[in-house]
């Protein structure tokens, strides 16, 4: 009997005890958004895979649709129209080192067609970018020819893109400095960590930099997303960096007309947009770039990279300004890495006035 007393006490007692504890416990809500930017989270779904299902194929230079150089596509498998996005790989990097987020955008409903323009040793630019221009003028026959009869790219929204040097290419394509004659045309341009050079004497050729607010002479929609590490040496006894101040995302802003975004992955390195199994010759070329610490997941970063090159394109393309215009005024409450800074050149704006503005008030 006295033991039931003691048990039935104790109960009581961890029963005041939890109903103390309860009401002293305030959960803690994000901060970055307002109650109102919290209860559309869900609807901010660009950072999340898509409703369409991904197909992958590789197209041979030999195939009987000849493309310049040889493919890797990704492509909705689901019957219809989608857009196009030309994506240049990086310095020495195989176009199947981006798999990851190709098969990202795809799953938002869009076609990625990426060229290996070279092998492991990189051309000189102005031959790298004449290879570009050849494939770009492939696509509209040629896509038509590897496509399965139900399944279209929309040629009329073509974006380019393109990480490290093969955003230079990118940005040089759009700028008509190759020597092969583009026959299309250009709607959009997503840089990923663009590189143009060593340093601000050692440009790549032809040059596309002129140190000049608003310089680039084409007026399409444009998003740059920089690392926050990029610039600064893996090695302390090495002053080598991967996307040097000077020649990288911060410039390349500067010099585009608007609209233009530009977004930097605070936490996150050159490299770290790659697939996690790259092989060892990937795992040499990410070594020499300082990236994200040991044991942190590159995931956060693939998926922003998609994430916001989706929501550009559903802006320019679709007329769906909704969740870009989220993540540009609220970045870190939606981004799955940390964005800082974000700026933004609105449609608009005068280039007179933004000449009279530094970078960081842009």
């Amino acid at each position: 009997m006295h033991r039931k007393k003691m048990d039935t006490r104790l109960v009581f007692l961890l029963a005041a005890l939890l109903a103390t504890v309860l009401l002293e416990f305030k959960p803690v809500l994000p901060t970055l958004a307002s109650e109102a930017d919290h209860s559309v989270l869900a609807e901010v779904s660009v950072f999340e895979t898509g409703n369409f299902h991904p197909i992958q194929s590789d197209v041979g230079t030999a195939s009987s649709c000849s493309p310049p150089r040889s493919l890797l596509i990704f492509r909705p498998e689901e019957k219809g129209t989608y857009p196009v996005i030309l994506f240049h790989h990086g310095t020495g990097c195989h176009n199947s080192l981006y798999t990851d987020v190709f098969k990202f955008i795809s799953s938002h409903g869009y076609i990625v067609v990426a060229p290996q323009l070279y092998g492991l040793m990189p051309p000189s630019g102005q031959v790298e970018l004449d290879l570009a221009a050849e494939v770009a003028n492939w696509l509209p026959s040629g896509l038509r020819c590897v496509l399965p009869e139900d399944i279209e790219g929309e040629m009329h929204n073509l974006a380019l893109a393109g990480h490290s040097r093969g955003g230079y290419i990118a940005f040089a394509l759009a700028l008509g400095l190759a020597d092969v004659s583009l026959d299309i045309n250009i709607s959009a341009l997503i840089g990923v960590d663009p590189v143009v050079g060593t340093s601000k004497n050692n440009q790549m050729e032809p040059k596309i930099l002129n140190y000049e607010s608003c310089s680039f002479n084409f007026s399409i929609p444009v998003t740059i997303i920089g690392t926050g590490l990029g610039n600064e040496p893996a090695f302390p006894i090495l002053p080598q960096t991967c996307a040097p101040d000077g020649v990288s995302h911060t410039e390349i802003f500067n010099e585009c007309k608007p609209p233009c975004s530009h977004f930097v992955t605070t936490d996150y390195g050159h490299m770290d947009v790659l697939d996690d199994d790259i092989g060892l010759i990937g795992e040499g070329a990410r070594a020499i770039c300082k990236g994200s610490w040991w044991g942190v997941s590159r995931d956060p970063m693939r998926r922003t990279v998609g994430g916001v090159s989706v929501a550009f394109l559903e802006a320019f393309f679709k007329g769906n300004y909704t969740d870009y215009n989220k993540i540009l005024q609220n970045p870190n409450y939606f981004s799955p890495a940390t964005l800082d800074p974000v700026q933004n050149k609105s449609e608009g704006t005068s280039c007179s006035s933004l000449s009279a503005m530094s970078v960081d008030e842009l």
